[in-house]
């Protein structure tokens, strides 16, 4: 301990020397850091100002004179063959002098116009980073200089910002301090110098001492050899750099998104909320100990909207993280002292939970699920940290017997839509434990599905008081009164707002003739008032099946570039038709993952099919795969069928297309002309607006949200009705009129094996229930 009468000489110049290798460290580190970062800049310079100017050679040279407010005449650079922005801004001034008709003053206007126009499409361009310009230079360049930060890892950002603080801290004190080097400078310093010099020294060895307890220079000289780490040069380091793009790309381009280009637009990033609520929401601190990960700028507002609103709704888009907002929120809870957190989630995402919680943070994820969840929950009421269950398993937890003596830190429902409905025994066993716990935050990319009510039961769930405000806002004024009501409970971010980097997504429908066999099978399911029979028709006979043939040369053509395929169907029997057809070629077919498939098994699946080298295809019914895993491995998604609900296709494509995916995304969506197809995407062209304009900002609705629902028994009678009397009206034998109002439709997810039967009265027949573990 340094004392104010003996902090000099000896002893001053011991505590100096210590001061100065700390900074020493912490200014490699910064030199370090920042020169990696000015290699990304560096490398950005040439595929900025190719995209610039492949820009500028499509703009018409008119938009001189826009950029000039129509000061600069461009008719003599038409006529010259100038017509584009591009030529103009390409030509030196001597070039554009030997042009008739132009002189000094023009040429000095359209250069600084082309110029200016130049400037406003780089801060516009967007850099694009695929998989496909593996063998671009450039692009190679860029990925070897991002490689050298993401595989450093987020603390090297902390670390840097410590070091800023310690270097420019310790460089004033040391200055501070130096007279107290030796007796003779004290002596002939000042006093004030002298009094300075020791009150420098005192706070010199007390932040050494703090560093030392911390481990700062530790840290320092960690964060700079994994700077340093990453190969910096050659073919090796090249190939190394993509290997790990492809592996972790939405690290890549989080940390692209850094460099500039578009930024996402500040309101849709913030879910268009009210301003004073956003600005409350950014003023939340947001503790980053306890993570491993960085956040974008959309997912770090999404955590601190959960802690600074503390029981809300997080509804952003499929694909865009809500599971690491969840963690990071979490994290910073765990950082302020907060000791158990609850993750709840269907059983197929609970391996999902489990791993991000482990690689995303320092927190401890216990499984409560299973025949040792009793053990776990016993070891989580005694550690702390994270238990994950799902829905079915917390019916049998007891709030009062099984949760910590203090509230809970955070309750996190993910995939909420489970618990839409406040009469289930799921619900009520989520409203039990929310009231143990400071804060709640329910999860869903589809708050909505059929029924605006079901939303409202969602927010009914965290913020009560709100209902009657929704209420009154719904009937009345339209969706943008809508999200002001709901605003303090409810977020919701779109892809297409705060993703910038995605790969395009291709949807093509692909319309087919059904064969002859196909229409025996469908007309024969329209006789006998059979939905799902109707929906599943054209694959009754593989063997001459229209869609299937279709289905085949899709396969074949990812084949043959490599490409992994996800197939979707809502019926057991057709994936398995559909393996059948594809065992008898040369693509290996993994699944299929159905709703009897064990939450491990499903994460197994998933996995084989990302690790499978080259091309494959997996199959998956839509209301098992097309929730919660990750899929990003597929760039070609196949939908058998339309499905009922919109947002069931959502979310399967939202599998493929998400924060992370490298190539261009194509969607196949196998429809039969003049079917049940055709019917039930006309039906529900309207549908897929309701949830647009009521769960983002529009002004499309004009009437209250019921005039939009529509439930999947009632489209069910609509199509089989349109299409008896569609077939009867052309004469076709066999088809049938039939009076559908004596008695409901049942409908429901597909049953590993479709009911035969015919019409009943009055009663159109429907396969039985999806078995989930959840359900």
């Amino acid at each position: 301990m340094v004392e104010a009468g003996v902090a000099v000489g000896r002893g001053a110049a011991a505590v100096l020397a210590r001061a100065g290798a700390l900074r020493g460290a912490a200014q490699e580190l910064v030199r370090d850091y920042d020169a990696a970062r000015e290699a990304v800049a560096q490398a950005l310079v040439p595929i900025r100002d190719g995209l610039v100017r492949r820009e500028l050679a499509v703009m018409p040279v008119a938009r001189l004179a826009d950029a000039t407010e129509g000061r600069l005449r461009i008719g003599a650079l038409e006529k010259a063959g100038y017509e584009t922005v591009g030529r103009v801004y390409e030509a030196s001034a001597y070039e554009l002098s030997q042009l008739p008709g132009v002189g000094r003053t023009t040429i000095a206007q359209a250069q600084a116009a082309a110029a200016q126009l130049a400037a406003a499409v780089e801060e516009a361009v967007a850099v694009p980073l695929v998989a496909d310009q593996r063998g671009d230079a450039a692009s190679g360049a860029l990925v070897v200089a991002l490689h050298r930060l993401v595989a450093a890892g987020p603390q090297v950002v902390r670390a840097r910002e410590t070091a800023g603080r310690v270097e420019a801290e310790l460089t004033a004190l040391m200055a501070a301090a130096r007279p107290a080097r030796g007796r003779l400078t004290m002596l002939v310093a000042g006093r004030q110098r002298r009094d300075g010099a020791r009150a420098a020294l005192l706070r010199l060895d007390e932040v050494l001492r703090g560093a030392a307890a911390d481990g700062t220079g530790l840290m320092f000289t960690q964060a700079s050899v994994d700077l340093l780490r990453a190969p910096g040069s050659g073919p090796d380091a090249v190939t190394e750099a993509w290997i790990d793009f492809e592996l972790r790309a939405a690290e890549f381009h989080g940390l692209l998104g850094e460099f500039g280009g578009p930024a996402p637009d500040a309101a849709a990033a913030q879910g268009f909320l009210p301003s004073e609520l956003a600005e409350r929401v950014r003023a939340q601190p947001l503790d980053d100990r306890f993570r491993r990960v960085s956040l974008r700028g959309y997912q770090a507002f999404g955590a601190r909207f959960a802690l600074a609103q503390r029981r809300v709704v997080l509804g952003d888009e499929m694909g865009l993280g809500k599971t690491v907002q969840a963690i990071a929120a979490m994290a910073h809870l765990k950082a302020e002292g907060q000791t158990h957190f609850l993750v709840v989630c269907p059983a197929s995402v609970l391996v999902g939970w489990l791993r991000e919680i482990e690689s995303r943070s320092t927190l401890r994820a216990y499984r409560v699920h299973g025949p040792d969840r009793a053990l776990a929950l016993k070891d989580w009421l005694a550690e702390g940290d994270v238990a994950v269950t799902t829905y079915d398993a917390l019916r049998a937890l007891d709030p009062l017997r099984d949760a910590p003596g203090e509230p809970l830190g955070m309750l996190v429902a993910d995939e909420a839509h489970y618990v839409k409905n406040p009469e289930a025994a799921r619900s009520k066993a989520l409203v039990a434990w929310t009231e143990r716990a400071d804060r709640v935050l329910l999860m869903t990319g589809t708050p909505m599905e059929n029924r605006v009510e079901e939303f409202r039961n969602l927010v009914g769930h965290v913020c009560p008081e709100l209902l009657p405000q929704v209420r009154r806002s719904l009937a009345a004024a339209g969706p943008q009164a809508f999200r002001k009501a709901v605003g303090p409970a409810y977020l919701r971010r779109n892809q297409v707002d705060v993703l910038s980097e995605l790969p395009e997504l291709v949807r093509v429908d692909e319309w087919e003739e059904l064969s002859t066999a196909d229409l025996v099978a469908y007309r024969a399911a329209v006789a006998a008032g059979n939905f799902m029979a109707m929906r599943r028709a054209a694959y009754a006979d593989p063997a001459r099946s229209a869609k299937l043939q279709r289905l085949r040369e899709v396969v074949r053509e990812a084949a043959q570039h490599e490409l992994k395929v996800v197939v979707f169907s809502y019926f057991r029997p057709v994936l398995d038709a559909v393996a059948g057809t594809l065992g008898r070629s040369s693509s290996p077919v993994i699944g299929a993952i159905t709703g009897s498939t064990p939450a491990t098994e499903r994460q197994r699946l998933a996995d084989e099919f990302t690790a499978a080298p080259g091309h494959a295809v997996l199959l998956a019914q839509i209301e098992a795969g097309g929730v919660g895993l990750n899929l990003q491995a597929a760039s070609v998604v196949v939908l058998c069928e339309p499905q009922i609900k919109p947002t069931t296709e959502e979310q399967a494509i939202a599998r493929a297309h998400r924060m992370g995916q490298i190539r261009r995304v194509r969607v196949h969506r196998l429809l039969g002309a003049d079917s049940v197809d055709q019917r039930i995407l006309e039906i529900l062209a309207g549908k897929s607006r309701a949830f647009d304009a009521y769960a983002r900002l529009s002004d499309t609705a004009d009437s209250a949200p019921e005039a939009l629902d529509i439930s999947e028994q009632s489209l069910a009678r609509l199509v089989v009705e349109a299409e008896q009397q569609r077939l009867a009206g052309a004469g076709v034998p066999g088809a049938v009129r039939v009076s559908l109002a004596k008695g409901p439709v049942a409908t429901g997810a597909p049953a590993d094996h479709a009911p035969a039967g015919s019409m009943q009265a009055g009663r159109v027949q429907a396969d039985h229930a999806l078995r989930d573990d959840d359900a």
